[in-house]
């Protein structure tokens, strides 16, 4: 599962984690600074984990060495197995001021990042970048033997440059000159993983050894189970029923209360409901209905109500 800012906390892991397929999840993005200098509430939220969410990577990013290696050692002191340092966010705030994507504008400063954090703590690091800062500077066929040669333990290629964003299609023929310039770190393929034939397709194509899922999770949480029975040469599961989703939605609500306070929660599980009004079926004067909605009694009656289920918090 790739980390995701407001999306990949300790409760929509823990739900993925039982739906099955699931290798490996990161937390949300971390700032160094966060982490050392910080504390408080929106810290524990950012950490929260829970025995059954392993294993677990803890993604860092940030422009220099210097901080990055204070937040790979904190993490180290803290409990963390396993850290993954972003060179592939194209967020503006982000890679426009030299984090995330805007390390590949500078790959020989991105190597050396990659040596001084590998070698500042005894825990695996992996790397997750783009192809490129835009189509006329592809570097990562130039990265991965380096970061090779720097200790990193694998590293992550999403089939797009900075520039493109998330728009056009991912380049997979890409992935695999990649995967062919390394000797044995192990390349993981991501973007536009959406389905058990894309899967197989990428994965036999590219040659890679394993598959980051990213958006494509968020409206249908269920394809890493999918995906892994295709990989084993198992038969599909039935697809969820709405019913099923209201299920989910609602076990993912209960979750966020836990992590974030009750009216909190509400207001950040707000986001979801786009992504899950496909499978909900919801039309759009049904989910803006719930969009609108901000106390949570009146949220848990009206949530069964207008996603169909028919079911009140009196039934």
């Amino acid at each position: 599962m790739a980390p995701m800012a407001g999306y990949t906390d300790v409760a929509f892991r823990l739900l993925l984690r039982r739906l099955g397929g699931v290798g490996l999840t990161f937390t949300e993005m971390l700032h160094p600074r966060t982490l050392v200098g910080g504390g408080g509430k929106r810290r524990r939220q950012l950490l929260a984990t829970d025995p059954a969410d392993v294993p677990l990577g803890h993604q860092i990013y940030g422009p220099s060495a210097d901080l990055l290696i204070q937040g790979a050692r904190w993490l180290q002191d803290n409990g963390a197995t396993l850290i993954d340092i972003n060179m592939g966010c194209p967020q503006k705030k982000i890679a426009g001021v030299g984090s995330g994507a805007g390390l590949l504008r500078d790959p020989e400063r991105a190597v050396r990042i990659a040596e001084a954090v590998v070698k500042s703590v005894t825990l695996p690091v992996t790397i997750k970048i783009r192809l490129g800062w835009d189509p006329e500077s592809p570097v990562a066929e130039w990265l991965a033997p380096r970061f090779e040669a720097a200790g990193v333990a694998a590293l992550t290629v999403h089939g797009r440059t900075r520039s493109q964003g998330f728009t056009g299609t991912a380049d997979w023929e890409a992935i695999g000159r990649v995967v062919r310039v390394v000797k044995t770190m192990p390349v993981i393929g991501n973007g536009d993983v959406v389905s058990p034939a894309k899967a197989l397709e990428f994965m036999q194509n590219a040659g890679c050894a394993g598959l980051m899922i990213g958006r494509g999770a968020l409206k249908r949480p269920w394809v890493f189970r999918d995906i892994a029975r295709a990989l084993a040469g198992e038969p599909p599961c039935l697809p969820p029923t709405p019913d099923d989703v209201v299920e989910w939605a609602e076990e993912q609500l209960e979750r966020m209360k836990e992590l974030y306070g009750e009216k909190p929660a509400i207001l950040l599980f707000r986001k979801w409901i786009p992504q899950y009004a496909p499978a909900l079926k919801l039309n759009r004067e049904n989910m803006v209905a719930l969009l609108q909605l901000t106390e949570p009694e009146e949220f848990r009656d009206k949530f069964r109500l207008l996603t169909g289920s028919g079911k009140t918090v009196a039934d």
